[in-house]
């Protein structure tokens, strides 16, 4: 039977609503994510303990925005070392552009091991349950709900099944969704660690190698901290994870040296394949994370990514369990997250072209490298990068339609102070705008003082701005767009 960790609210015997494959990142913040809504949720994780091999990864900007609305970036912080949000495109080195338009304009660099920790115990925190040893072996859907069959012949039984298990999604195999995209075409070796030579030796060797047919980056991350990425190209089984000799044999064979480099902070090793889902719902089962989409992790948005997928997913389908939601709110989750995956695969598919040793491949990474001096180019592409520059298609509107709101100061402090309960909000400056009988779903703060460039907004969950305006006529029926019938 699988190992079970048993929360202060256990499913009933008939069931739980939400049944998650899958406690990494993306499972466990969707987990949570459901619980400020009373969702009943059981995460199945294959893995019997939590991750144990230390990667460090990126929070970009907007997923430490997230991360501030549910009140989870002061335990996260001492965890992390904030970096500038800057030199992600294709590693071309960068400064950060001139005011970025966050209140957490920086990256934060985490052990992979440490944040899905956070994020597994502020889900169990709230309610869900984690049971470890656990696998979805198969299932089947009827009109109702979803039978899962686990590993060990266990059945249970639960409204809504979603995978994040991965790129090798056992849900999404099952549920025949096809994963087109490109195969993996090479392999690279990369990570974190110290050098022991002098740092004013490293740009001339450095700079030499640009001459050679090779991958290759050394990029200073502090004062004798260096990331290195070189080819794998020789280096043994994929599946076990790389060595500090691995990593000293193939900078000898790209640059003539290996620079002296020990206590390695990370390491890892990648492919490039390039995949995206063709559908993330199926009934009454999705898909989120990297088992909708993966990529090379050049720009470290992968975690980023599926942390967002599921913040965006988990009100929507919190709202279809609850009964309030309209008809199609949760068909926008697959409408939203789905073509922003796109991008982001294409962002890395020109990152990965970047690297190329190709001389057109060289060239064309001269080109940006001078564009990206003009500010406009190089805030852009960061935008891209960390996903503050996303809009969703709300329809024709001012630009600030569709996109996220910064955290701008209120008078009750922090706007995102005010979205830790994962409620809709409309911030109101006119001091005449009501929700009225969506008081159980959406808040409405009147503050004339806010820094807010326009009367009223109505804020969805996740931050995005579904509605500007003063007239009450106009914001209820944007209220009923996207938070159903009004009670009453």
């Amino acid at each position: 039977m699988c190992s079970q960790q048993v929360t202060a609210q256990s499913p009933s015997d008939d069931g739980v609503d939400v049944i998650i494959a899958g406690c990494g990142p993306t499972g466990a913040m969707l987990a949570a994510e459901l619980r400020l809504h009373d969702v009943r949720v059981l995460v199945v994780e294959k893995e019997t303990e939590p991750t144990s091999y230390v990667r460090i990864v990126g929070l970009h900007v907007r997923s430490l925005e997230l991360m501030a609305m549910r009140g989870l970036l002061e335990r996260i912080l001492p965890h992390g070392r904030r970096r500038p949000a800057a030199g992600f495109f294709a590693a071309i080195p960068k400064p950060a552009p001139r005011g970025l338009d966050s209140a957490y304009a920086y990256v934060l660099g985490i052990p992979q091991p440490v944040i899905e920790r956070l994020l597994e115990e502020r889900a169990i925190e709230l309610g869900a349950q984690v049971r470890r040893g656990c696998a979805v072996a198969g299932f089947e859907q009827d009109d109702e709900g979803v039978s899962v069959v686990l590993a060990d012949g266990e059945r249970l039984r639960s409204r809504y099944l979603v995978g994040c298990d991965g790129g090798r999604s056992t849900v999404r195999k099952l549920l025949g969704v096809g994963f087109p995209g490109e195969p993996s075409r090479s392999e690279t070796l990369m990570g974190e660690m110290e050098v022991g030579v002098s740092q004013e030796e490293i740009p001339a060797t450095v700079a030499g190698v640009g001459a050679s047919p090779h991958r290759f980056w050394l990029r200073p991350y502090g004062e004798r901290v260096y990331g290195v990425l070189v080819p794998a190209a020789g280096v043994g089984d994929r599946a076990e994870p790389p060595t500090l000799e691995d990593f000293r044999r193939q900078l000898r064979a790209v640059a003539g040296t290996d620079f002296g480099v020990h206590s390695p902070r990370w390491l890892s090793r990648f492919g490039d394949a390039t995949r995206l889902a063709e559908r993330y719902r199926v009934g009454r089962v999705l898909l989120a994370g990297d088992a909708a989409h993966i990529h090379p992790p050049i720009g470290g948005q992968g975690l980023n990514l599926g942390v967002q997928d599921a913040v965006n997913l988990g009100w929507k389908l919190a709202a279809r369990i609850r009964g309030w939601a309209p008809g199609a709110l949760l068909d926008t989750y697959e409408a939203e997250r789905r073509p922003v995956a796109g991008e982001v695969l294409d962002n890395t598919r020109a990152q990965v072209e970047l690297l190329s040793v190709e001389p057109g491949a060289r060239a064309v990474r001269r080109l940006l490298t001078e564009l990206m001096d003009f500010d406009e180019v190089n805030r852009h592409l960061i935008e891209k990068i960390t996903a503050v520059g996303i809009r969703y298609d709300f329809g024709e509107g001012p630009d600030l339609l569709g996109r996220r709101l910064r955290d701008i100061e209120v008078g009750q402090g922090r706007l995102y102070g005010l979205l830790r309960g994962g409620r809709g909000l409309v911030l109101d400056r006119t001091e005449r705008l009501r929700v009225g009988g969506w008081s159980d779903r959406v808040d409405c703060v009147a503050d004339p003082a806010a820094a807010l460039g326009v009367p009223g907004v109505l804020l969805r969950p996740d931050g995005h701005v579904a509605w500007i305006g003063e007239d009450q006529h106009d914001l209820d029926g944007h209220l009923a767009r996207w938070f159903g019938r009004p009670v009453g």
